[in-house]
C-alpha cells in the first residue's frame, strides 16, 4: 500500500499528544490501513511495538468488543503490564454502544495516546463533544484520489489510469489486486449494500427499505444536479410510491451521516449570501455509481464534476456552488482567507461552450485564481483564467 502521506502530514503533529485522533469516512475508504500506517510511523519514531494495542469493533473474534466494561478491563490489563505510554487503536468504534464513555475513562485513567476510526460523520456530535470537550481532532479520510491511484499503478500511462479511475472510482482495495470489471463491480456493490444495511437502514431503523433504496438510487443517478424535493416526489409517484418531504430530508441526512453523499450549498458570489434549497448532491466515490447505476461514461459531465468536488474536499476546502446573476459557477472553494473558482466541463467543443464556461468567471470582480477544467489537451485559457486538462488539475500541488 502507498503511504498516504497527505493524511500522515496532518496527523503527525498530534501524535503522542493527549488528544484523541478520530478518523472518519465511508466504509472501506482506507481508515483501517491508515491506522496501520500511523503505527508504522510511531515505530519509526522509536515507539515500542509492544506498547501498541488494537481493537476492531466489527470483529467477532473476541467477545469483549460488545461490552464497554470488558473492553475497559482489557485496556486496564494491557496498561498494567507497561510502565510507558500506551498507544490504542480502536477501529469502527461506533459499533460499541456508548463508546464515548469508554474513551473518556481511558483518557482519565491511563497515560494513553488514542486513535479511533468510524464510518459515521456525526461521531463528533452530541455526547462525544460533551465528554471530550476540545480534547479531540478529526481527520476526514476519503477514497483514493487520482494522484494516489497513479501511485498504485506506476507502470501505466496517466491517461489510461484516468480512464480506469472514471469507472472504478477510488476504493483502495480495487487497486491492490488486478481485479477484472465484473469482480470490481461486485466488490463495490457489496460495499454499497453494507453501507445501506448497516450504516443507514439498521442504524436509523428505516422500515420501508424499498422506498429508501429507490430514493437513494435517484440521488445516485442525479449527482451534480440541483436537489429538488418536488422532483423526487414526482419520480416516486411515477414509481407508484409516495414519500413525504420530511422523510426525504431524513433520508438525505442519513446518507450524509454514513459519509455516502455530500450536499453542496449554493452561494451568491457577489452578494456573499448562502441560498437555501438549491443544493447539489455528490457521491463520496463515483465508482459506486458505476456499479449500482452504470452510465458513468455516458454521464461523463456529472462524473468529472463529482471527481473535482471530492478532490476539493479531500484537500480540506469548504466548497460551494457559486451563483453570479443568472449564471452558475460550478465550485467556489475556500481555505481560510484564500479562495478559487472552478468550472468543470467535458469538452470545450465549440465557441458557445467556451463562452459559457469562461464568461461567468470573467464577471467575478476579484483576483482569486479561476479555472476551467475539461478533458481537452489544448490550452484555451483567456483573460487570466486558466484552462487545464482535468488530469493536470487533479495533480496540481496548490490551487490557491
Amino acid at each position: 500500500m502507498i503511504k498516504r502521506e497527505e493524511y500522515l502530514k496532518k496527523i503527525r503533529p498530534f501524535m503522542s499528544k493527549e488528544i484523541v485522533k478520530i478518523l472518519t469516512g465511508i466504509r472501506r475508504c482506507g481508515k483501517s490501513v491508515m491506522l496501520e500506517l500511523i503505527k508504522e510511523d510511531l515505530v519509526s519514531q522509536g515507539i515500542k511495538k509492544e506498547n501498541l494495542f488494537s481493537v476492531n469493533f466489527e470483529t467477532g473474534a473476541v467477545s469483549y468488543v460488545k461490552s464497554l466494561e470488558e473492553t475497559y478491563e482489557v485496556v486496564k490489563e494491557f496498561a498494567a503490564k507497561r510502565k510507558e505510554k500506551i498507544y490504542l487503536f480502536f477501529d469502527e468504534i461506533q459499533e460499541l454502544p456508548h463508546w464515548e464513555k469508554l474513551i473518556n475513562s481511558i483518557m482519565i485513567d491511563f497515560d494513553a495516546d488514542i486513535y479511533i476510526t468510524g464510518s459515521n460523520a456525526k461521531m463528533l456530535s452530541g455526547e462525544l463533544a460533551t465528554y471530550l470537550g476540545g480534547r479531540y481532532v478529526e481527520f476526514k479520510i476519503y477514497p483514493f484520489s487520482f494522484a494516489e491511484v497513479l501511485q498504485m499503478l506506476p507502470d501505466k500511462p496517466e491517461a489510461e489510469v484516468f480512464q480506469t479511475y472514471l469507472t472504478k472510482g477510488g476504493m483502495p482495495f480495487l487497486y491492490q489486486f488486478p481485479f477484472d470489471e465484473i469482480s470490481s463491480k461486485q466488490y463495490l456493490c457489496d460495499i454499497y449494500d453494507s453501507i445501506v444495511l448497516k450504516d443507514i437502514v439498521q442504524r436509523n431503523k428505516i422500515r420501508d427499505m424499498e422506498q429508501f433504496k429507490r430514493v437513494l438510487l435517484y440521488f445516485i443517478a442525479e449527482i451534480g444536479h440541483t436537489f429538488s424535493a418536488d422532483n423526487i416526489m414526482k419520480y416516486m409517484k411515477s414509481e407508484k410510491r409516495t414519500v413525504s418531504s420530511e422523510t426525504l430530508y431524513n433520508y438525505i441526512d442519513y446518507c450524509k451521516t454514513a459519509c455516502l453523499i455530500h450536499m453542496a450549498a449554493r452561494e451568491d458570489v457577489i452578494g456573499k449570501k448562502l441560498l437555501k434549497f438549491q443544493e447539489k448532491s455528490y457521491l463520496t466515490d463515483h465508482g459506486i455509481r458505476e456499479a449500482i447505476y452504470g452510465n458513468n461514461m455516458r454521464d461523463i459531465q456529472q462524473i468529472l464534476e463529482n471527481i473535482v468536488y471530492m478532490e476539493l474536499l479531500r484537500r480540506g476546502y469548504d466548497v460551494y456552488i457559486g451563483k453570479v446573476g443568472q449564471k452558475e459557477v460550478d465550485f467556489v472553494a475556500r481555505s481560510g482567507a484564500d479562495k478559487c473558482y472552478v468550472q468543470v466541463t467535458y469538452l470545450l467543443a465549440n465557441e458557445e461552450t467556451v463562452e459559457r464556461e469562461f464568461s461567468v468567471l470573467e464577471q467575478i470582480p476579484d483576483n482569486y485564481p479561476k479555472y476551467v477544467v475539461s478533458m481537452d489537451e489544448i490550452n484555451r485559457g483567456r483573460n487570466g483564467i486558466k484552462h487545464m486538462n482535468i488530469r493536470k488539475f487533479l495533480l496540481m500541488e496548490h490551487y490557491m
